[in-house]
C-alpha cells in the first residue's frame, strides 16, 4: 500500500490508546508502520527495473520484523536523552521505555506487510528464507476510501482528545470498520473469481481478481496460463461488476502471452535474462508475464497486471537481442523450413 496509508494505521492505532504506554509512541508507531520501505533507497543505486527484483523483499521478511523495530526503538529511545542531556526534552512527555518502544515499532513493522499483501503487486514475505511472492488480490495499492475512512477517524480522535473527550472510540470504531471493509473486498475478490473460473474453458489457465481504484466493488479479471503447453496466447481482460455479476469481456489485440516453459519466447527470455540484469529483475518480480511487439520490431518483457497498451512503463523492459516474430508468421516459418527439409531429404 502507500505510505499514507501506512501513516495513517499507525496514528490509528496510537490514537486507540497505544500512544499512551510510553513516551514517543506516536512517532514509534507510524515510523515502524512506514519502515520496511526503507528499501526504496535501492533507486538510488538499482537502474530501471532492476528494483522490481529487490523491493518489497529483505527487508519486509521475518528478521527484518525484529531488526527494524529494534533500530528504530533504540534510536528514538537515544534521542530521547540527548533532549534530556540538552534540557530541551518537552515537558509533557511521557516518561520512555525501551520496553514499550520496541513493542509499538513492532506493532507497527507488522501493520506494513499485512497491507502490502492485500494487493496484486504482491509481497516476499519470508525473505530471506524463501523468495516466493504471496498475493493477496484484496485492495488497489492507493485505496481513497481507507484514505477518508481512517484520515476522517485521526482528525475526530484528536479533536475528541482536545475538548477532554473520549478521544479513544473513534479510532477503535475505525479499525473494526476498515477491517471489515477489507473482508468484503476479500469477499469480492472470492466472488469475482469462481464467476471468472466457471468462463475459462481450459484447465491449465487461470484467474486474477484484480481491484480497481475508487469502484472497490468492480473486479478486473487477468486471465493467463501459468502452467500452459502452448507457447502462445491471447490474454483476455474482463470487468466483474458487484451488481450485475457478470464478466464483460475485453479482448485484447496485438498481444501474445510470455509463456516459461515455451520453446522459442520462454529460451529467448531466458537466455537473455543470463546476460540482462533488467530482464533478470523483471523475472523475478513479474507474475503474469508475456511478450509484445515493440514498434520497431524489437522484442518488449511485459506484466499483464500492469498493462498499459498506449505506453511503456516501469513494468517494461526490452528484450535485448530478440526480434519480434508473430505466431502466425512463426508457424508459418516452422512449417516452410520442416518442407524444405523434407524435400532435401528426398
Amino acid at each position: 500500500m502507500d505510505n499514507l496509508t501506512h501513516s495513517l494505521v499507525g496514528a490509528l492505532l496510537g490514537q486507540a490508546g497505544l500512544k499512551k504506554k510510553t513516551g514517543l509512541a506516536m512517532p514509534a508507531l507510524i515510523i515502524g508502520a512506514n519502515l520496511p520501505d526503507v528499501d526504496a533507497a535501492c533507486f538510488f543505486w538499482l537502474e530501471g527495473a532492476e528494483h522490481l527484483g529487490f523491493r518489497r523483499g529483505i527487508t519486509h521478511g521475518p528478521p527484518a520484523m525484529v531488526l527494524l523495530p529494534m533500530i528504530l526503538a533504540g534510536l528514538l529511545y537515544g534521542f530521547d536523552r540527548w533532549q534530556a542531556k540538552r534540557g530541551k526534552r518537552p515537558e509533557d512527555r511521557l516518561p520512555v521505555s525501551f520496553k514499550w518502544l520496541f513493542l509499538l515499532s513492532f506493532i507497527g513493522c507488522l501493520t506494513h506487510p499485512a497491507l502490502d499483501w492485500l494487493n496484486v503487486y504482491g509481497i516476499r514475505l519470508l525473505e530471506p528464507f524463501s523468495s516466493e511472492w504471496f498475493y493477496g488480490d484484496t485492495l488497489f495499492i492507493i485505496d481513497i476510501w481507507l484514505w477518508a475512512l481512517m484520515g476522517f477517524a485521526t482528525w475526530f480522535s484528536l479533536r475528541r482528545e482536545k475538548r477532554g473527550e473520549d478521544w479513544k472510540r473513534p479510532a477503535r470504531v475505525a479499525i473494526a470498520v476498515a477491517l471489515a471493509y477489507i473482508g468484503v473486498n476479500g469477499a469480492i475478490t472470492k466472488v469475482a473469481e469462481c464467476h471468472a473460473f466457471a468462463r475459462i474453458p481450459q484447465s491449465e489457465v487461470s484467474a486474477i481478481a484484480s481491484p480497481l481504484p475508487i469502484k472497490f466493488w468492480q473486479r478486473e479479471i487477468i486471465w493467463h496460463a501459468p502452467h500452459a503447453e502452448v507457447e502462445f496466447a491471447r490474454p483476455l481482460w474482463g470487468f466483474w461488476t458487484f451488481d450485475e455479476g457478470l464478466l464483460h469481456d475485453v479482448s485484447s489485440t496485438n498481444v501474445v502471452v510470455f509463456v516459461e516453459n515455451g520453446s522459442s519466447s520462454g529460451s529467448s527470455a531466458r537466455q537473455a535474462a543470463a546476460a540482462d540484469k533488467q530482464v533478470a529483475a523483471f523475472l523475478i518480480w513479474t507474475r503474469t508475464p508475456f511478450v509484445e511487439c515493440s514498434p520497431d520490431g524489437g522484442v518488449l518483457l511485459r506484466d499483464a497486471r500492469f498493462y498499459d497498451p498506449r505506453a511503456r512503463d516501469r513494468f517494461t523492459v526490452e528484450l535485448p537481442d530478440v526480434q519480434c516474430v508473430p505466431p502466425e508468421n512463426r508457424h508459418r516459418d516452422e512449417s516452410q523450413a520442416m518442407r524444405q527439409s523434407s524435400d532435401g531429404g528426398r
